[in-house]
This record gives C-alpha cells, structure tokens and sequence, in this order.
C-alpha cells in the first residue's frame, strides 16, 4: 500500500515538474511541493482508490502532508 501512495504523490509531483525525490516525512503541502488543487485530486484519489471517506468534519488536512501520514490514514480505513 505504502507504494501505491508514494507512487501517487510521486506522479503528482512530476506532473507538476517539482521534484519527485521525496521522504516518507518530508512535508508535500505546506513545504509548497504541492498547492490545494493538488490536495482536491489526492482527496479525490484518496477516496476513490483506498475507499476513504474524508467529508468527515472533524478530518485533519494536516493529515495528508506527509507520505507516513497519508500510509497512517489509509491503514486506519482499511
């Protein structure tokens, strides 16, 4: 799982010409990597892909900064 989700951050990344060298807790969002249109398609891919359900109003966007929050997340779903 932990390298489906890298692969998406990954993807996401080089679409957008950053670079794709990225730590499991290296930040994507607030470091600038990645900017909120980014986090609207990893929410949408987050949901579709792994089954989450993220309109919840007590979800935390702070989780989805980093690729070992993103693994924590969707391994509290599965």
């Amino acid at each position: 799982m932990s390298r489906a989700i890298q692969s998406v951050i990954v993807d996401m990344l080089q679409e957008r010409d950053k670079p794709a060298d990225i730590a499991p807790n290296d930040a994507i969002f607030t470091s600038g990597l990645l900017d909120s249109l980014a986090a609207t398609e990893l929410i949408m891919t987050l949901e579709g892909e792994f089954g989450l359900d993220l309109a919840d109003a007590d979800f935390d966007i702070s989780q989805l900064d980093t690729i070992s929050s993103l693994e924590a997340l969707v391994g509290k779903a599965a």
